[in-house]
């Protein structure tokens, strides 16, 4: 994320939570944007990247925060489009998370198979974006099974665990997809891959966003829709009108 060149940096979606009472930091994350091509055309693939969050606040259940407000927010800004999102761990309940948040997630997702985009995706992100989770060139990969083998060579040395010290998921079905998948002696990692729509927003706002939340999320939701959708329809209606900053570039 720090890098001199800053590319990483201006890449990546960043939250930032702070403690209501005296604004100080006790969360973040920093998820990256990975260019990819769709159909002939280029797209993105938002990569649920690093999180830390501080050990005293780690009850405080801030994980619909970091991973699903942010992923929402985009998908709204992006003008409801359906967003491709990828995640890779060897953490049970990571995994889990992944495949309960989101849509059309493989490996993981029970009834989910392998499409082409599943696994056109994973190619590509294999082929040109190891840097942006640690992975080294040396690591291995399984295309069927989206297993990176031997991962934690690239960067990410310190972040390999074992399995029983890994955090594990209320649902033992992925425990149990992990221990059979995953080789923690060897360092595997698993790449999901699954897509944010409106069914996985609609999801998102009826289990995860608590209820005093909602009326300022709707809010936000509404100028993000407006920035998204509405203004460039005004700009286009009035194409011979300098509208200044809203123009945009």
């Amino acid at each position: 994320m720090f890098a001199p060149d800053g590319a990483a940096w201006d890449r990546s979606v960043v939250t930032l939570v702070r403690r209501a009472g005296d604004s100080r930091p006790i969360a973040f994350n920093a998820m990256p944007l990975l260019r990819v091509q769709r159909g002939g055309l280029p797209d993105d693939v938002l990569h649920l990247g690093l999180v830390m969050v501080d050990p005293a606040e780690r009850s405080g259940g801030l994980s619909w925060i970091l991973y699903g407000l942010t992923c929402f927010a985009l998908f709204v800004r992006r003008g409801l489009r359906p967003l491709w999102i990828s995640s890779v761990t060897q953490v049970p309940a990571v995994v889990g998370m992944v495949a309960q948040t989101f849509d059309d997630v493989y490996p993981a997702q029970a009834g989910t198979r392998p499409s082409f985009a599943h696994q056109h995706l994973a190619y590509q992100i294999m082929r040109k974006e190891r840097a942006a989770f640690g992975v080294g060139e040396d690591a291995g990969f399984d295309p069927a099974t989206q297993v990176i083998t031997n991962a934690y060579t690239g960067g990410s040395d310190n972040l390999k665990k074992s399995f029983a010290v890994a955090a594990k998921h209320r649902d033992e079905r992925y425990n149990r997809f992990c221990a059979e998948t995953l080789d923690y002696v060897r360092g595997d990692d698993v790449l999901q891959i699954g897509r944010i729509d409106l069914s996985t927003a609609r999801r998102f706002l009826a289990k995860s966003v608590p209820r005093s939340a909602i009326p300022q999320l709707g809010v936000q939701a509404i100028i993000l829709t407006i920035q998204a959708i509405v203004a460039p329809l005004v700009q286009w209606l009035a194409a011979d009108q300098p509208l200044g900053r809203l123009r945009g570039g």
